[in-house]
């Protein structure tokens, strides 16, 4: 093994928060989100953890291929449905739902011979103002829908939340209102809730509630952790030390010479940089664990390494494990001090990092 950064995926963590998500949404059935290769946890290895779910959320067309290609069975539901009149075949084929956003969408299944009958969700922009129908417009969307003997009969209704992580925010409920006058009369199966109104918006949850970060032990709230919603992190990204040197007080340390040692003190350098996914925004005092204790980063993040301050751990050795993220260090902390969120930090790894799970 050429590299040592490491990503282990906690199947055991997924499996536990998928329950805990079942928990909060009572009633309604959950969605299990695993759009951007599930997170970056890996699609195929989410989808086999959570073979029980009763449907997953996918972007793509080659995100819902690849799932059936696994041997998955469970319902699935490509997010942004058919991008071109071409999919519509496949979508059929495979037994995909297929969220219908647009005028076009509508059209190109106007103009499809009849098939096995398309199931389809109908999109409604309460607010977030990306894809879906005005709300002026749904009713008419919905009857050309059912007019069609290539739709399944039951069009399900959803919506997205724009902020839904702001539980004092007007325009969440402002939505959920705009949701409730659009679809009078077309449908008891609706589905709004994400992960953070499932936690902050009950009233939200409806039929199907949509669960993507809170899967993973990402926090959705700014400000908290997953830990501290009761998620535990499905990811840890960890690596080893490479080096250990003596440093000089007011020596420089890495690139563009940004940090200077306060006193004479030891340097580990560790085998992982944003050729890795690592931020390269991290900035000196980004925390990270070594042999399972605080240490800090020092210097600028450089394409394969980054330094580390040792003063304290005197015991450290070349090979000791160093803990980037994940169980003992939330995300949400890294991502903080690098000027990002979590998501971006567990979907940026790239093809040099080792995963690996495990069922704890």
């Amino acid at each position: 093994m050429s590299r040592t950064a490491k990503a282990t995926i906690h199947l055991g963590a997924l499996r536990k928060n998928y329950a805990r998500a079942c928990e909060l949404a009572g009633a309604a059935a959950v969605m299990a989100v695993v759009k951007a290769d599930a997170y970056g946890h890996g699609l195929e290895r989410v989808a086999r953890a959570l073979a029980d779910a009763p449907a997953f959320g996918v972007a793509a067309l080659g995100d819902g291929q690849r799932l059936r290609a696994a041997g998955s069975k469970a319902r699935i539901v490509v997010l942004s449905g058919p991008d071109e009149p071409g999919d519509i075949a496949e979508f059929r084929r495979l037994l995909l739902d297929a969220v219908i956003h647009h005028d076009s969408q509508i059209r190109w299944l106007e103009n499809q011979p009849g098939g096995r009958p398309l199931r389809v969700w109908l999109k409604v922009d309460t607010g977030m103002h990306r894809l879906g129908f005005a709300p002026a417009d749904v009713g008419g969307a919905h009857a050309r829908l059912r007019k069609l003997d290539g739709v399944d009969a039951e069009i399900l209704l959803m919506t997205h939340f724009a902020a839904s992580d702001e539980f004092d925010n007007p325009l969440t409920p402002a939505q959920i209102a705009c949701f409730a006058d659009a679809t009078v009369g077309l449908g008891s199966t609706r589905s709004l809730a994400n992960s953070a109104a499932l936690i902050g918006f009950p009233q939200a949850r409806a039929q199907w509630v949509r669960v993507g970060g809170l899967l993973y032990g990402l926090s959705v709230i700014a400000g908290r952790s997953g830990a501290s919603l009761g998620f535990e992190p499905a990811m840890t990204l960890s690596t080893k030390l490479i080096s250990i040197k003596n440093i000089r007080e007011g020596e420089h340390v890495g690139y563009a010479a940004t940090w200077r040692s306060p006193e004479d003190m030891r340097l580990g350098v560790a085998a992982i940089g944003y050729g890795d996914g690592y931020p390269r925004s991290a900035p000196s005092g980004t925390p990270v664990l070594v042999n399972g204790r605080r240490a800090a980063i020092v210097g600028r993040v450089s394409m394969d390494l980054v330094t580390i301050d040792l003063r304290g751990h005197d015991d450290a050795e070349v090979g000791d494990e160093v803990v980037l993220w994940g169980r003992g260090l939330p995300v949400e902390e890294i991502a903080a001090c690098a000027g990002t969120i979590a998501y971006d930090l567990t979907c940026g790894m790239t093809k040099r990092v080792l995963f690996t799970e495990d069922e704890v």
